[in-house]
């Protein structure tokens, strides 16, 4: 790749210098311990990458016996055999150097390989608070940019400092057994020919940075005037000139960046071509001075294998000369890497976790506290019991902590103080599939994965029957709907469930969780947000449920609340008022409040 080619540029940006890594023992290491389980490979590829690097130089040594023993010695059937010899030892070392590639990159492939899987175990078991706390896309960039960069650093770093190291120390040797003077004045020119080399790719990696960031402007104009919520936003705001404008101008500055930098390129070469040419000119005059005016005993062929030795180095030099910037980008990569593998799993089954051989789902909070940050508690001392058969519903302002206590239960976040118990044993103290297995969550926040409903219901439970899935969708009235499509069961959802409407996927959600059949139920607010006629559904949906099943209700609907046989309201954090509805409303506190300016006018609402 030339100087400033993208990514693998060769030089570094302020910020990669700033974050240049600390390279130790123990970190290199750590990435070689990803090696060893393909020593044999590796071993192999060495052998390879020392014949290849043989074989590319010895053409060069038998230009000169071409030269003086086939062509100045008239020797045609040496000419023919040193032609034939030179040209199988071409073949053979490109041979050896498909064979050496393929090697590289099964050694990649499986090396990452190992990489992803291990990443991906790794984060399955990261708790919810790794999620929340860390950006979407960096987690993705970590689990496919970063491992696929370790692929190119093994097929090309690792493998480019040996080729290059061997190539050159061959070449080397080779020009001084043909002679110390020569040899040594070509070792002084290949310095002088690198340092232009390095300006001019300065020069184009600045330009090529540059482009790179007005290409990313455009693309962020793009991405965010050209999606379906973009382009509505500017046409209802009238903005398409603006908008234009903008486009216009980013575009007319790539254009300029783009001309320099095809330009820096041309210049670039003419740089490369004239420095190329100075090496050989100068081992022709010096060699012809040795000739002519010291009678020594070098011949033509001597010069040429000189001369063409010395153009194998350029390269090899030119790559070592910039192998700190590959280096130093490797080692960021497998830091940038490491680091998720080693960020703590927070919740985890304990060592001696519990399998219980049954489960009720008797729930008992016991001084609970828990804040997200250790300054900012969200609760505080919740305590409150819930018996199996039983329903508790969980009211209170917006923010007040209601899901989170809900998160507590199946271990979403463990508690900071106090305890949960299921069945009168810790949470933290259960085998965390056999919790999980026996609490089934209805969120507000509905996701279901691209794919056919019967794919989105065989989530919860893979081995499900026709008449099991059809039974739990009746269940949760949505089969009604299903029934209609033309495809039925196998309808598509589309990306995130979009081809359904909020009420049809939250039936659907339900009838999941019907199948996973819990012995605990959690809705949380599994009817905001939706029209009434798909709130009256659900309502239909989750009331057999509430009567059967023990359950746990986040609502701010009335009918929802109605429904619990206990009302908790939660403000602050805390419990501040519990009892069944009319004794909350006669008692005139939050809950009375909550109840006229939300719950109260939801039901008005209803009957009218």
């Amino acid at each position: 790749m030339a100087p400033g080619g993208g990514r693998g540029g060769r030089f570094l940006t302020e910020e990669e210098k700033a974050n240049a890594p600390k390279v130790t023992l123990p970190l290199l290491k750590r990435i070689f311990s990803y090696l060893t389980p393909y020593w044999k490979q590796m071993a192999i590829v060495l052998v390879c990458i020392l014949a290849s690097s043989a074989l590319t130089l010895l053409p060069s040594v038998l230009t000169g016996r071409i030269i003086d023993e086939g062509l100045i010695g008239q020797d045609m059937k040496k000419l023919v055999t040193l032609i034939l010899i030179s040209l199988g030892v071409t073949l053979g070392g490109n041979l050896i150097r498909v064979a050496e590639s393929y090697l590289n990159n099964w050694i990649a492939q499986h090396i990452t390989y190992d990489m992803r899987n291990k990443m991906y175990r790794h984060l399955q078991r990261m708790s919810q608070n790794f999620f929340t706390s860390n950006n979407q896309g960096d987690i993705i960039t970590r689990m496919t940019g970063d491992i696929a960069g370790v692929e190119r650093v093994i097929t090309s770093t690792f493998s480019s400092i040996l080729s290059n190291g061997i190539t050159l120390g061959v070449a080397v040797v080779l020009m001084y057994q043909e002679n110390w003077i020569l040899a040594t004045i070509g070792v002084l020119i290949i310095p002088l020919f690198a340092i232009p080399t390095r300006l001019a790719g300065k020069t184009r990696w600045t330009l090529t940075r540059e482009a790179q960031e007005c290409n990313d402007e455009i693309n962020g104009i793009l991405n965010e005037t050209l999606s379906v919520s973009g382009q509505l936003l500017v046409k209802l705001f009238g903005r398409e000139d603006y908008e234009y404008g903008k486009y216009e101008s980013a575009n007319h500055r790539m254009i300029r960046l783009n001309i320099r930098e095809g330009m820096a390129g041309r210049w670039f070469m003419v740089v490369i071509n004239t420095f190329s040419s100075v090496g050989p000119m100068l081992l022709y005059l010096v060699g012809g001075l040795l000739i002519m005016k010291y009678d020594s005993d070098l011949s033509v062929g001597d010069i040429t294998v000189m001369v063409a030795l010395l153009g194998k180095m350029y390269g090899p030099v030119n790559s070592l000369l910039n192998i700190q910037v590959e280096w130093i980008r490797s080692m960021a990569l497998f830091t940038r890497i490491f680091e998720y593998f080693d960020m703590p799993v927070e919740i985890q089954n304990a060592p001696d976790a519990i399998i219980p051989t049954k489960a009720d789902g008797n729930i008992e909070f016991k001084h609970v506290g828990f804040g997200y940050e250790p300054e900012r508690k969200i609760l505080k001392d919740i305590n409150f019991t819930l018996e199996k058969g039983k329903s508790i519903a969980i009211v209170g302002p917006s923010g007040s902590g209601k899901s989170t206590i809900i998160n507590m239960i199946p271990r979403l976040y463990d508690v900071q103080e106090g305890e949960v118990t299921f069945d009168g044993v810790d949470v933290r103290k259960l085998d965390l599939h056999f919790l999980r297995e026996n609490v089934g969550i209805v969120s507000q926040e509905t996701y279901l994965f691209n794919g056919t409903i019967r794919d989105n219901l065989l989530y919860a439970k893979p081995d499900a029957t026709e008449e099991e899935l059809i039974e739990a969708c009746k269940k949760a009235n949505i089969y009604e709907f299903i029934e209609k499509q033309e495809k039925g069961l196998d309808t598509k959802v589309g990306n995130r469930g979009l081809k359904l409407s909020g009420g049809e996927k939250q039936r659907i959600s339900i009838a999941r969780v019907l199948l996973k059949d819990p012995v605990l139920f959690i809705f949380d607010e599994a009817t905001a947000s939706l029209d009434s006629i798909s709130e009256s559904k659900i309502q239909e949906a989750i009331n057999p449920i509430i009567k059967s099943k023990t359950s746990i209700l986040i609502a701010h609907r009335l009918s929802t609340i109605l429904a619990a046989d206990e009302i908790l309201v939660i403000k602050d954090g805390v419990i501040a008022e519990r009892g069944v509805h009319q004794e909350l409303v006669d008692d005139g506190g939050i809950y009375t409040e909550l109840y006229e300016t939300q719950f109260g006018k939801a039901f008005d609402e209803k009957k009218e």
